[in-house]
């Protein structure tokens, strides 16, 4: 472990700079040009963007990193000024880095986009929030009437107690959010996994569970776990939709897997539920990751 850290000091201290250097002359191509040309669209082309932009020297390529999304195009032009690049010999460049550094930015946009539904409290007296409580229910259990609005009932969906709110204080609106856009736009997939959830042996608490994947997802995202799957599934800026998708997967991947597992309790969550965090963590380290839910929408 040791040797290794020696060798990435010295590499990034003083070989790097020299094979650059060597590189430019027998190619006549910057780093840049070189990385853009070597790999196709996708995660590993974007992370050595922006792997070579954090590592540079130059000033204007560090900041390139967390450029704004309107500030892309002129932050490119000026790249290409400060490493001499001629966009009549590559005329490839120019677009590929912009969709890179579009890539870059909007994961880091995309984080503060999530933490501020995070943040947000689920409020009674908002009638936007309890219109999509009551839609969450109305998804799940289409057939089936609420009583009132604080009842028992929201047990059968796999909430705690009378009153959901108290459910969402961890992961706010978002918890919410996702739990109805799963029901709304995979809404066969959301009730089977429901039907999984209250089965007398192997359930679970069904919104419960969803709100702990949520803060999966979320810690996934602010980890920058989630990098190679944006950057292969998403051409440009990662919008919250996208984020949603990736909830989605988890969920329906979350529940095949307990099924699977067949777990002897529910008491024995916390040992499933990491376990399927590493699982999901191994595909996040594949160059080629992209965890997308395979299942029809709608009906």
């Amino acid at each position: 472990m040791m040797l290794a850290y020696i060798w990435q000091y010295v590499y990034s201290s003083f070989l790097r700079f020299w094979l650059k250097w060597f590189l430019r002359h027998v190619t006549g191509k910057c780093e840049l040009q070189r990385i853009c040309a070597g790999y196709k669209q996708g995660a590993l082309r974007t992370t050595q963007i922006e792997y070579s932009l954090k590592s540079s020297k130059n000033k204007v390529l560090q900041d390139a990193v967390s450029v704004k999304e309107d500030a892309v195009v002129g932050c490119v032009a000026q790249i290409m000024k400060e490493k001499n690049v001629n966009a009549q010999k590559d005329p490839t460049f120019k677009g590929n880095l912009q969709q890179c550094l579009l890539q870059i930015s909007g994961y880091s946009t995309l984080f503060t986009t999530v933490e501020e539904l995070r943040k947000e409290v689920f409020d009674s007296e908002n009638e936007d929030h309890e219109k999509m409580l009551l839609k969450l229910w109305d998804l799940l259990m289409p057939s089936v009437k609420l009583d009132s609005r604080f009842t028992k009932q929201w047990g059968d969906i796999g909430f705690q107690g009378d009153d959901p709110k108290t459910d969402f204080r961890g992961m706010g609106m978002l918890g919410l959010v996702n739990l109805v856009f799963f029901s709304e736009n995979y809404t066969n997939a959301a009730r089977q996994v429901l039907s999984h959830a209250n089965h007398p042996k192997l359930g679970y608490s069904y919104a419960i569970v969803g709100i702990n994947l949520t803060e999966m997802a979320y810690s996934l995202l602010r980890s920058g776990a989630l990098k190679m799957h944006f950057y292969n599934t998403v051409a440009g800026k990662p919008e919250m939709r996208d984020f949603h998708q990736l909830y989605c997967y988890l969920a329906y991947e979350f529940d095949k897997f307990w099924v699977e597992e067949e777990p002897e309790s529910i008491m024995q969550f916390n040992h499933y539920r990491e376990k399927f965090h590493d699982k999901v963590k191994g595909y996040l380290q594949e160059p080629d990751v992209t965890l997308i839910l395979k299942v029809d929408t709608k009906n």
